[in-house]
């Protein structure tokens, strides 16, 4: 696979801001020997800088939004999946919380930002996981809620997190020297390509078709499908911002902001929206609530 761009992280490092870049980098942050356009930040004391400013602060609403949203939720007594749904929001925080030391360019020691690293990319791919079980749920082939449904949803995520945070931190404190990132081969780590970049794809991709069938064929439903599909096109929009319109937004403001600051934004709207759309799927006053053994 030497000849492709399987596994290659130069590229993406050099134009988006992302977390897997602190593990690659040589000064383990988001400066690294890819190049592209650096976030210059708030100035401090000892040459030391406080960027990405913007997304420090959407990460603090993030939270608070979803605090509300978990409120929220354990009002909703009769709804199927709301304690999954809940652990997705958790997982979320979790994510948001460590966002703010990652993304969000905190004047840390190396080793305090790989630590938070790891706990964030094993965070995504436990949290992505627990939200394509949220959609399972949703067909109820085990009862919602129950100590043997929450179990294997935390203990599944819990495998899938602690896989992917010790790879990170291998990664970044060279642990094993499997996974040492190698300028000269495009800092290539095949491991973390898999486990960051595609990975949750998956997992969100077969969440959207196992709802949109729940919602089409089950329910017989349209009008959540309206909310399925803006969470799929706000955090599309995010990617899109991040990966691909950062570099020009970048440069454009001379390395004041760059498309993480939209990313963390839609992100959130999007989450925002699967919260909705669960919502809606789980009301009161729903078409078929004479059936109990559906969604009540």
């Amino acid at each position: 696979m030497g000849s492709t761009n399987f596994g290659n992280f130069d590229a993406f490092c050099r134009d988006s801001t992302l977390p897997v870049c602190n593990v690659l980098s040589e000064t383990q942050s988001q400066r690294g020997g890819w190049g592209g356009c650096d976030l210059q930040g708030i100035p401090l004391s000892g040459d030391r800088y406080l960027g990405n400013l913007g997304s420090i602060l959407l990460c603090g609403i993030a939270i608070a939004v979803s605090i509300v949203l978990l409120l929220r939720s354990e009002r909703k007594k009769a709804a199927v999946g709301r304690r999954e749904m809940q652990l997705f929001l958790l997982g979320y925080i979790i994510i948001e919380i460590c966002e703010i030391f990652t993304v969000g360019e905190f004047p840390l020691s190396g080793t305090v930002r790989i630590a938070f690293t790891g706990i964030h990319i094993g965070m995504i791919i436990a949290t992505t996981w627990i939200l394509l079980l949220n959609a399972i749920v949703g067909y109820q082939v085990l009862d919602d809620g129950t100590p043997l449904s929450i179990g294997l949803m935390i203990i599944s995520g819990a495998v899938l997190f602690i896989g992917t945070g010790y790879i990170t931190l291998d990664t970044g404190f060279h642990w094993t020297r499997q996974f040492i990132p190698d300028p000269n081969n495009h800092y290539r780590n095949i491991a973390l390509y898999v486990l960051y970049q595609l990975a949750p794809l998956v997992f969100l991709v077969a969440f959207l078709v196992l709802e949109a069938i729940l919602v089409l064929r089950i329910l017989g439903e349209i009008r959540p499908m309206i909310y399925l599909a803006g969470a799929a096109l706000l955090f599309a929009l995010g990617q899109i911002f991040n990966y691909v319109i950062s570099p020009y937004i970048c440069n454009g403001t001379s390395g004041k902001i760059d498309g993480a600051l939209f990313e963390t934004l839609f992100t959130l709207l999007s989450v925002v929206t699967i919260w909705v759309f669960w919502s809606s799927i789980t009301e009161d006053d729903w078409p078929i609530a004479s059936q109990p053994a559906g969604y009540p």
